[in-house]
């Protein structure tokens, strides 16, 4: 089973991980499928989104930091606008 791991954005997390180096992403309200072919870390600088697993749904917002697991399929829900920085866990 794939699990969505989120927890909160601390100053300390954020310096030990070098957000800061990370790309940039942003989506406008949308829904779409989406699968991860790396696990990806990001960090969700504004907006809320619903994503939708095989066995879970799940909300993301501002200020958490989301690990999805490579292989994840899930479906993205978009309410407000996403901005996020991201890495695949190979790159950090």
């Amino acid at each position: 089973m794939l699990r969505i791991k989120i927890e909160k954005a601390t100053d300390e997390l954020l310096e030990q991980l070098r957000t800061e180096t990370w790309n940039m992403w942003s989506c406008e309200p949308s829904e779409f499928q989406w699968e991860y072919p790396e696990e990806e870390i990001c960090h969700i600088l504004e907006g809320r989104a619903e994503i939708t697993t095989p066995d879970c749904t799940v909300e993301i917002r501002q200020g958490d930091i989301v690990t999805f697991p490579k292989g994840l399929k899930c479906a993205w829900k978009v309410y407000e606008p996403i901005h996020k920085v991201y890495a695949f866990r190979g790159n950090l």
